[in-house]
């Protein structure tokens, strides 16, 4: 018989490394900025984490090691998009590229030695798990009701009017990549750190990417992005748990129906969006546009 108070926590902890990096990349898309560079910055905190955790026997330090680590690596981007107006996509595509040959470099010490464990929070979760719930309704207040974040929503929409009212669309575009970047990096360090307990090269294995379809699916809102997220969950544990009750179903399919399902849901939304008057009305209107500043 199937516990589904079980089936409930297991889905919390499979979502939650997509949670984080998909709540990252949607403040970074709602300031009107496209970075494909999630799964680099996820690996790098991965790395990060994991190295940090190992070497003081403290989790909670690794994921601040891992935060910090995913910020840095996302200010070459930052540098490139915002100053040099280098193209977003690209830049992006390069950033993965780099934060995964980086790891898979820096990395090779780290192979063969565990995490320390982490202390169980309610439900038996850890802590990590119930901060990304938490996230949920601050960054939708965030984005919702603070004034900062009315004027991160006001430059992601048009940059030269939030620029002509004298808001410093730079600067709050920077914060934000940087805030997308640590958030990548947590999630990229709950694989290393909470859920596999070691390091392996290339272990993020395209969740940057199903976050990034995450916050699309979303409609680029908070809530949207915990359903995307829970539904990848979902989607995860379902493959696990057909795997443990010896289901005659080819591995390489069950490993593949996460990404398929996330295929299958953006497909759908397009469809939606194909036959809707009211299609791509929540997109940014400055989303992956390059700013050139008024002098």
């Amino acid at each position: 018989m199937i516990d589904p108070v079980a089936l409930f926590v297991l889905l919390l902890s499979a979502s939650t490394p997509i949670l984080f990096a998909a709540l990252g990349e949607l403040v970074v898309e709602r300031a009107g900025v496209l970075n494909l560079g999630v799964e680099g910055m996820m690996i790098t905190g991965a790395l990060a984490g994991f190295a940090a955790a190992y070497h003081t026997g403290n989790p909670f330090v690794g994921f601040a090691a891992a935060a910090l680590g995913g910020a840095l690596i996302a200010m070459p981007f930052a540098a490139l998009t915002q100053f040099l107006l280098s193209n977003q996509v690209a830049s992006g595509l390069a950033l993965t590229l780099f934060g995964l040959g980086l790891a898979a470099l820096f990395g090779k010490p780290m192979e063969g030695v565990k995490a320390p464990a982490m202390a169980a929070g309610p439900l038996g979760l850890n802590w990590i798990v119930w901060l990304g719930l938490l996230m949920v309704p601050a960054i939708w207040w965030f984005l919702n009701r603070s004034r900062t974040g009315l004027v991160l929503r006001g430059v992601g929409e048009n940059h030269d009017a939030a620029h002509a009212l004298g808001y410093d669309v730079r600067r709050v575009r920077i914060a934000a990549i940087a805030f997308g970047g640590a958030m990548a990096g947590i999630g990229g360090a709950f694989i290393s750190i909470a859920t596999v307990l070691q390091w392996t090269e290339g272990m993020t294995a395209g969740a940057g990417w199903i976050a990034l379809a995450i916050v699309v699916f979303s409609n680029w809102t908070a809530p949207g992005v915990l359903a995307g997220a829970w539904l990848f969950g979902g989607v995860t544990v379902l493959q696990l748990r057909l795997q443990a009750a010896g289901v005659r179903v080819p591995v390489q399919l069950l490993s593949m129906a996460p990404y398929l399902a996330t295929i299958i849901v953006l497909v759908a939304i397009s469809a939606r969006q194909k036959f809707s008057r009211r299609a791509g009305t929540a997109a940014p209107g400055s989303l992956g546009q390059d700013f050139h500043a008024l002098r």
